[in-house]
């Protein structure tokens, strides 16, 4: 671990994610792969118990959009995500050691990265719209249609009969 490298933890906002196959390899390159880690997300999710505003999975790094988990701590979601995937590949060394973590403090960002997520696979040339590109959150904003990962949005509250969470309610902008 690097020195002076500080993580933010137990915060209460969501953290943005990203986090490359060793080498920036396609290792997540195949439609298998991709869906290998969105199945591992979702278990992750489970046993951590923490929210996913969004996700893409590319086929060399992922993003990740994430609320703090109820059970550990971002840093052992990650580790168990890397391993999780890793176990079930046969290429070695998976990941790349490291992740990026963005503290994301207001809705601005959150919109912010949800965007740049979703824009991702046409930005790289890999389809000419978000919706497709399977192995993201996208199609849920778009359609309110579950898919592999639960998303926490205004599409899951309402399913649920819940008011929205305090981070989806419009907000009244004054003067």
């Amino acid at each position: 671990m690097p020195r002076g490298l500080i993580r933010y933890e137990h915060t209460g906002n969501f953290h943005f994610l990203t986090f490359s196959c060793y080498h920036r390899l396609q290792h997540l390159g195949l439609a298998a792969a991709r869906s290998l880690f969105e199945d591992a997300l979702e278990r992750v999710r489970r046993r951590y118990r923490f929210v996913v505003a969004g996700f893409v999975v590319m086929p060399e790094h992922v993003h990740l959009l994430v609320g703090e988990p109820q059970k550990g701590a971002v840093s052992g979601v990650v580790h168990a995500l890397k391993l999780s995937v890793a176990m079930r590949r046969r290429e070695r060394p998976f990941w790349q050691a490291r992740y990026y973590d963005f503290l994301v403090h207001n809705d601005e960002k959150r919109i912010e990265k949800l965007r740049y997520m979703h824009r991702n696979p046409v930005v790289r040339g890999l389809v000419a719209r978000p919706e497709d590109w399977p192995w993201s959150s996208f199609r849920h904003y778009a359609t309110g249609c579950p898919g592999v990962v639960q998303i926490e949005s205004q599409w899951t509250a309402m399913q649920r009969g819940n008011r929205l969470p305090e981070w989806l309610r419009c907000r009244e902008r004054t003067g």
